[in-house]
């Protein structure tokens, strides 16, 4: 009997020898990185999270502070004006102008996030340059901004702040459509964008931000047929007679009285009933998380009841 499990004892642990001997050896840990597609379907790669950032657009400026990224930005254009903080960031220049590409390379960005409102032309020139420039796509809805946001995220080593800036987000904009959503009546909105030509303003029609924002704070657009960003005249503004006259322009200078004062708006009823406002067009306009206070401001303004 002893003799027996001696045995046993001795072939089992031959056995385990053999298996710790054949054994893979442990392996070193993967090279980690970033590949994302952007928004010119160019693939875009990072070692690691960008900590050197330069933002050219406005709304990515926006971006990268909600999320928590701004101290990891380096270089903003010259019209980044918000969160105030971003004043105290180095101006690389406005992207309506050529780029200063020596200042650019000087400043030794991991990234320069670009948006819609830069040219595929000026993106090249950068990446001709040597930096590695990510374009991110305008959304067209609040759940392509989230994506947005996810995407900078990942390129900034942010995610958790995403996930958490999101979910507040999301649930701002189901306060909103809760309180809207049992309404079966709409106002008729006229949004003016530009009154450089008083006689043709410019507004927002179909597949605008400004277009899909009015509409789901309850209002109906009276330009939502016409597409993009077009001029209307003053006749059909007359012709529609909108309820609420919206003022994007009215930093530059274009107020209720000047409004009255078109010929013919005097009639509008927007104008004889005193609803004719004021708004910061940069809410509506720049594609950031800021859309959701557009959003909300909108509603207030057009449902002032339900947000007593």
């Amino acid at each position: 009997m002893f003799r027996k499990t001696f045995f046993l004892t001795l072939i089992l642990a031959l056995f385990l020898a053999a298996c710790g001997a054949a054994a893979p050896a442990p392996q070193a840990p993967a090279a980690t990185g970033i590949s994302l597609i952007d928004g010119l379907d160019r693939v875009v790669k990072l070692s690691a999270p960008a900590q050197s950032i330069i933002s050219i657009a406005p709304s990515n400026t926006e971006i990268l502070f909600a999320l928590g990224a701004g101290e990891q930005v380096i270089g903003r254009d010259t019209l980044s004006d918000f969160p105030p903080q971003a004043a105290s960031v180095q101006d690389v220049g406005s992207m309506y102008e050529a780029l200063n590409t020596e200042l650019l390379i000087s400043l030794k960005p991991d990234l320069i996030l670009a948006a819609e409102i830069n040219s595929p032309e000026q993106v090249k020139a950068l990446q001709d340059a040597g930096l590695t420039v990510f374009y991110l796509e305008n959304p067209t809805t609040l759940e392509e901004l989230y994506q947005n946001l996810n995407v900078v995220a990942k390129l900034t080593g942010r995610e958790q702040e995403s996930a958490a800036l999101i979910e507040s987000l999301q649930a701002r904009v189901k306060a909103v459509d809760e309180k809207i959503a049992p309404i079966s009546s709409r106002f008729s909105v006229f949004y003016e964008l530009d009154a450089t030509d008083p006689a043709k303003p410019y507004t927002a029609g179909k597949g605008t931000f400004i277009s899909l924002l009015i509409e789901r704070a309850g209002g109906t657009n009276i330009a939502g047929d016409m597409e993009g960003y077009p001029q209307i005249s003053l006749e059909q503004v007359v012709a529609a007679d909108p309820q609420f006259i919206i003022l994007g322009d009215a930093a530059y200078g274009v107020t209720p009285e000047s409004i009255a004062a078109r010929p013919g708006w005097e009639s509008l009823s927007a104008v004889k009933n005193g609803q004719v406002f004021a708004f910061d067009d940069n809410l509506v306009s720049r594609p950031s998380p800021r859309l959701v206070d557009g959003l909300e401001a909108l509603a207030k303004l057009l449902r002032p009841e339900l947000f007593k």
